[in-house]
């Protein structure tokens, strides 16, 4: 992106300031589009889990600029795509899924988009396609007639999502060497039903949306634009949205919105500015201020970008609710209803009682027994904010029956308790 380029257009000054844009095919052409009050976008998502993790949020969040901006977006489901696998970026082959599971996925994934734009039948309200519309209709041998001409084989031999695969000897199904123009296909598609003239994505995706423009020019299609978002990381390099415990889902029922609320206020203090501008939509002049913030003061900061972000995706009141959650666990020592809980049944318990190893696996705050012994020499056990020293120790039936609190350090709680009946 030019450093001198300064936009007109809401849409790229809010990208630019914020920190969504990293790549453009034609910032000038854009800036006007978007100005005109004429823009119509879009992004992919393949339907590879029942929901999104807290990678895709940046795309989710440049969908709902662009709406709030005044163009329009349009999400588009892989339900034709999923069934291919994208290579990009992956070692091995996707695991192919059924058709039943990609469709329990897609619905999965549509509930989590009605948190960030607005569906119907207006000018600027988002629409939802699925590319399994026109993909599973094409006729093999047309679609190579009339599609696959536009496609150098050389020119697809270079893209990183084949290159990379092919350095390293791994295998790269024909299915999947279809991918690319499949998704530029969409494109044009999208363009032809939709008007739509912008592809959006993260930047390993640059290839395959400039893959689209080309085909569009070659099929006589208007001007089409490409625009890509930085990838993510953490200030320390690890993946956004990926913890030791999993993906940062952003389903209530894949994680408990207390744990997506404390994945961001366990963020790192170099993260909080950059997290703040892109995944809440607080004024600039306030994310400066909370930026500037130093030492124990910070820790006001990430609190807030927790309850904002969480707010964005969970409602507010949820947020508020986990936000207090943490209050009461971290600030006053009390246990907190609403912790993560391990259900447990009676006829589970023992009846001397639970063992301390089994329950901290159990709960899934350590992997092994083993590795409950190391943390109890270390300290690092408590039941009831009280320390563990006895690797024997044992919770009674009792004990769960009111909340047994387990605590791995000073962040990570689960409470165990007994299931009713």
């Amino acid at each position: 992106m030019s450093e001198d380029f300064q936009p007109t257009s809401d849409f790229l000054r809010i990208l630019t300031e914020r920190g969504y844009l990293h790549q453009c095919s034609d910032l000038a052409g854009l800036d006007a589009k978007a100005k005109s009050g004429d823009l119509t976008a879009y992004i992919g998502f393949d339907c590879t889990a029942p929901s999104l993790h807290v990678g895709s949020l940046v795309q989710i969040m440049m969908l709902r600029w662009l709406q709030k901006t005044g163009g329009k977006p349009i999400v588009l489901m892989g339900g034709g795509t999923t069934r291919v696998g994208d290579p990009s970026g992956k070692d091995e082959s996707r695991k192919i899924l059924s058709l039943e599971e990609i469709e329990a996925n897609k619905q999965g994934i549509k509930q989590v988009f009605a948190q960030f734009v607005q569906f119907g039948e207006g000018k600027t309200d988002a629409l939802m396609a699925d590319n399994a519309d026109w993909l599973t209709k094409l006729h093999y041998i047309d679609f190579l007639r009339d599609v696959g001409k536009h496609f150098s084989v050389n020119r697809m031999l270079s893209m990183d999502s084949v290159k990379l695969r092919l350095e390293r000897e791994h295998e790269l199904s024909f299915l999947e060497f279809n991918y690319m123009c499949c998704q530029a296909y969409d494109y044009v598609e999208l363009n032809r039903r939709y008007g739509c003239v912008l592809q959006m994505g993260g930047s390993d995706q640059w290839g395959n949306i400039v893959t689209g423009i080309d085909l569009g020019r070659r099929m006589g299609t208007p001007q089409l634009y490409a625009l890509t978002s930085p990838l993510l990381t953490t200030a320390s390099g690890a993946k956004m949205g990926k913890t030791a415990k999993g993906a940062i889902w952003l389903s209530e029922t894949m994680l408990p919105v207390f744990e997506y609320w404390q994945f961001w206020r366990n963020c790192e203090d170099s993260d909080v500015a950059r997290f703040l501008k892109l995944f809440t939509e607080l004024p600039m002049e306030e994310i400066d201020r909370l930026a500037a913030l130093q030492d124990a003061e910070i820790n006001e900061a990430k609190k807030i970008l927790a309850t904002e972000a969480t707010a964005m995706v969970h409602g507010r009141a949820a947020a508020e609710r986990a936000a207090e959650t943490a209050r009461q666990t971290f600030e006053e020592g009390v246990v907190a209803a609403s912790l993560p809980s391990l259900i447990l049944q009676a006829n589970e318990i023992p009846a001397e009682g639970l063992g301390v190893l089994a329950a901290f696996v159990k709960a899934g705050l350590v992997a092994s027994t083993g590795e409950a012994r190391r943390q109890i020499k270390g300290g690092g056990l408590k039941l009831n904010d009280e320390q563990i020293s006895d690797e024997k120790a044992l919770i009674t039936i009792e004990a769960i029956e009111a909340g047994a609190k387990l605590s791995l350090g000073k962040k990570k709680h689960v409470l165990l308790r007994l299931a009713e009946g």
